[in-house]
């Protein structure tokens, strides 16, 4: 993929910390009283960007059990085809999360999503309820109360640490129940498959043409299932595995984490081969694993100063886990990413600290609990919160580098009585059929969403072909090759899947 977009999207990365984003509460207002839907959208231009991109705002039902009652809206933007007389209909993105947005996904990116589809496709994104600008989930009254009520926080690496995060987790659920009420029990996967449904009808498209990346595998799964026989084509890139994900917070989480420490073990590999001065960990006399592990151990036994962060502080064991977690996904950040562990272990881990501090500042974490929110209602826990001690081993255990992290983060809310009921949600059947078979993409070292998980869903999906690049990077465009870019445009333009098996090769190495 282009620079740009591939840029772009480690943005959203970095600034969601697993792919998040957070907003404000539905209102009464924003649940309008509308009673039967729009002819179609109403496009406008939208503020700072060309002519080619058109916004607009579309209400939805809330509950879509009932469909006549109150509404909420929906952000919702589109790039114009680049070939309109050429063109074949509307491509719908999502670039996963659960919560981040479509919309800038869209801004950011449209031109080089324009020449995914070859330039036949009006490029569409939008904010899934409950997300951004389509009635946010909030948990405060007021962007302050938020503030305060996060800051200084961070993944906890103690038992007295831990205790007080239970203690943090059962409160914030409560407040999200206060504030956003009974918006939290209307934002599962399939509420928002059926909104995207509703956008497919109002653009006019008879079929679907979608492209789920990370979580937005699981809209798409999904959508196949809930309205067979309205897909065109569906290519999704990072897999998320629908059974383990639907079946318990703790299924979830414990797959979530699970390739991560083969894809950090694969770093360190490529470190310690790399060419003199490629990468900062080697040459120091020891194997590059071995300077890892000492560093680890060091944070273990107590914070490592970081005297050049603003302001100066330490790097926590649970710092240190936390500053791994977008670097991994981007290889091709991966020689800074290095320089930064190296830093760190010569006794200066300013730079992870940063990059921590990032990723646990208030946005950060009230971005984290938007996508709890929405997975909380997709697969409830089966466990109380206060069970932590034995569920967070477990998925330490799944998965050493990011089982504490994911696990406080994502599985806790869900598991101190999240305030939310799980009615609208589906859990499969997951192999409704296609015509055309659903694309699958997956890097073969995926440390977002394991590779396993694209294998299992190419075995349940009705009709399905899985693309490996042998290679790293979440989602796999992460790390170019012009063969996946070449099997992608003609899956979506001509409906052409590359034989089953197929295989392709990163065009760049990330410490090449």
């Amino acid at each position: 993929m282009i620079g740009r977009v591939r840029a772009g999207l480690r943005a959203v990365a970095v600034a969601v910390a697993a792919c998040l984003a957070a907003g404000c509460a539905a209102t009464p207002d924003a649940m309008t009283a509308a009673r039967r839907e729009p002819p179609g959208i109403v496009w406008t231009g939208c503020e700072g960007l060309a002519e080619r991109f058109q916004c607009a705002k579309v209400p939805v039902p809330l509950d879509w059990s009932e469909p006549d009652g109150p509404r909420i809206e929906l952000a919702v933007i589109r790039h114009l085809a680049s070939r309109p007389q050429e063109r074949i209909g509307s491509m719908f993105m999502n670039p996963g999360g659960p919560g981040q947005s479509g919309v800038e996904l869209v801004r950011g990116g449209g031109d080089d999503f324009d020449a995914w589809g070859g330039g036949r496709f009006d490029v569409i994104g939008w904010d899934p309820r409950g997300t951004e600008g389509s009635s946010p989930v909030r948990c405060f009254p007021s962007e302050a109360e938020q503030t305060t009520f996060w800051q200084g926080v961070s993944i906890p690496s103690t038992t007295e640490q831990s205790k007080a995060y239970e203690a943090r987790a059962v409160d914030l659920a409560r407040r999200c129940g206060e504030v956003s009420g009974k918006l939290l029990s209307h934002i599962s996967t399939a509420d928002t498959a059926r909104d995207l449904d509703a956008l497919r009808a109002l653009v006019g498209d008879e079929q679907l043409t979608y492209v789920g990346l990370s979580y937005g595998s699981m809209i798409g799964q999904t959508y196949l299932n809930l309205f067979p026989g309205r897909t065109r084509a569906m290519m999704l890139d990072g897999i998320v595995d629908a059974v383990e994900y639907t079946t318990s917070a703790e299924t979830r989480t414990a797959d979530n984490v699970s390739s991560a420490d083969e894809v950090f073990a694969q770093f360190m590999k490529l470190c310690q081969e790399a060419a003199p001065g490629r990468c900062a960990l080697a040459g120091h006399g020891e194997p590059v694993t071995q300077r890892v592990e000492a560093l680890f151990a060091m944070a273990r036994r107590a914070p490592i100063p970081a005297p050049h962060a603003d302001p100066p502080g330490t790097l926590s064991y649970g710092d240190l886990q936390m500053s791994t977690f977008n670097p991994l996904r981007l290889p091709l950040t991966w020689p800074q990413f290095a320089e930064d562990l190296d830093a760190a272990a010569a006794g200066d881990a300013s730079a992870l600290l940063t990059s921590a501090r990032q990723m646990q500042s208030p946005a950060g974490f009230a971005a984290a609990t938007t996508s709890a929110a929405i997975s909380c209602v997709d697969g409830s826990a089966r466990t109380p919160v206060s069970q932590w001690p034995q569920e967070i081993a477990r998925f330490t255990a799944a998965g050493k580098l990011w089982g504490a992290v994911l696990g406080w983060w994502l599985w806790a809310p869900c598991a101190a009585n999240w305030p939310a009921d799980d009615t609208d949600r589906y859990a499969g059947p997951w192999n409704a059929p296609t015509k055309t078979p659903v694309l699958l993409i997956s890097a073969r070292h995926d440390p977002g969403t394991p590779y396993h998980n694209a294998q299992a869903t190419e075995k349940l999906l009705g009709n399905a072909v899985l693309l490996t690049l042998n290679g790293y990077g979440h989602p796999s465009y992460q790390v170019p090759s012009a063969c996946v870019d070449q099997a992608r445009e003609r899956y979506l333009v001509d409906l052409v899947t590359p034989p089953k098996g197929t295989v392709c090769q990163p065009d760049q190495q990330p410490f090449g």
